[in-house]
């Protein structure tokens, strides 16, 4: 017969396991390493930084389903681009005797911040494709032009082109309108 201890704490929606057939549920470094694809420098890393505080028998690093779970925490935090100091600021807010409510507050700022700054990226990011569209639309169309008139000096082979758009011709007429001058006719 197995038996489960669990617990269940704030923000935590699974249950973890913390002893069968009464032993304690134990990991190790290179388990942990595995099961999160890390280096088990990194693991020591967030230890160093005092994320995780495994157990020592000796040399060995003893890790508890507690250090599994701030590990969980902690690469997720690093995938949406949270700071180290901002993930042990949440992770320092766990034993709180207010069931979570501290720690949730501060995750949901964190979370919240980190969302507008990365939809500010999408909107830079956004800028730049739209401006960069614009500019091959418009070389593009220089380059057209000029071999249709035959004035091209060198007959270099032509770079891929993709079809013709209506958002790349708009493109190029915003660029023809921002170097002031006209978007040379193609007549074929």
């Amino acid at each position: 017969m197995t038996d489960h201890q669990t617990r269940n704490h704030g923000s935590d929606q699974t249950s973890e396991v913390t002893h069968i057939d009464g032993k304690p549920v134990t990991f190790s470094i290179t388990q942990l390493a595995e099961e999160f694809g890390l280096t088990t420098r990194a693991i020591r890393f967030y230890e160093d930084k005092g994320l995780l505080t495994p157990e020592r028998q000796g040399q060995t690093r003893i890790y508890h389903p507690r250090d599994r779970a701030r590990l969980t925490l902690i690469v997720r935090g690093k995938n949406v681009g949270l700071a180290l100091a901002e993930i042990k600021e949440i992770l320092g807010l766990y034993d709180l005797p207010d069931g979570g409510e501290t720690q949730n507050r501060v995750a949901i700022d964190k979370f919240r911040r980190r969302i507008e700054s990365l939809a500010r990226q999408r909107d830079e990011i956004d800028l730049q494709i739209e401006t960069l569209t614009a500019g091959c639309a418009y070389l593009e169309n220089q380059l057209a032009g000029r071999i249709a008139q035959g004035n091209l000096a060198s007959q270099t082979p032509e770079p891929h082109k993709r079809p013709k758009t209506a958002a790349s011709k708009t493109a190029a007429s915003k660029m023809s309108k921002v170097s002031g001058e006209s978007t040379p006719q193609i007549n074929a």
